[in-house]
């Protein structure tokens, strides 16, 4: 028996690849500026704000929110994971006392404002209820533990955890560059 899901609508998409599973309970604020390749999957309770680039064979899990408003972006490259509960804040308030941060307020009223590109190089793994402050980038191959509140660029094939996330140990690569090369990419 095969489960039949409702699916999101990925017309509404700037492009979609093939083979893509996108939950119907799925909040896309901007899809004409969203790109999502091959074989990947996207579970219920996605809230995305910004512009997207989603690799192939990735996979983003339930309940994760992306915000930052259209001037900020989300890279996600290929064989990335994004596991539940994962804030990604790819633009924020910089809560300077220059003005409000409520974005209801007219924007001449408001605090300066970072707006970014969050970057998720290949082979990527983020774990559960991780927070990724604007602007970061994940080398190619990093972990980031659960729990893990992650506010600098990381080092590639590196495992981090805490609070703020710090380098543990190395993660082995071979086996998943070799799979890759197998697949083509």
């Amino acid at each position: 028996m095969t489960l039949q899901s409702k699916q999101y609508d990925y017309s509404l998409l700037k492009r979609c690849g093939d083979d893509v599973f996108i939950s119907a309970n799925v909040e896309i604020r901007r899809p004409h500026l969203v790109i999502v390749g091959s074989h990947v999957a996207i579970d219920s309770g996605l809230y995305l704000t910004t512009q997207a680039t989603i690799g192939d064979y990735t996979h983003l899990g339930p309940y994760i929110s992306v915000i930052g408003g259209e001037k900020s972006n989300l890279v996600v490259e290929h064989f990335a994971t994004i596991a539940v509960g994962t804030r990604i804040i790819a633009g924020s308030d910089q809560f300077s006392g220059e003005g409000f941060t409520s974005v209801t307020v007219p924007s001449q009223y408001r605090d300066k404002v970072e707006y970014s590109t969050i970057h998720i190089k290949r082979f990527v793994g983020v774990g559960t209820n991780v927070v990724l402050m604007p602007g970061v980038q994940l080398a190619e191959g990093c972990v980031i533990g659960a729990c893990s509140l992650v506010t600098k660029n990381t080092e590639p094939w590196t495992i981090y955890t805490g609070i703020p996330a710090k380098p543990v140990k190395m993660r082995k690569k071979e086996k998943m560059l070799a799979y890759a090369k197998e697949l083509g990419y």
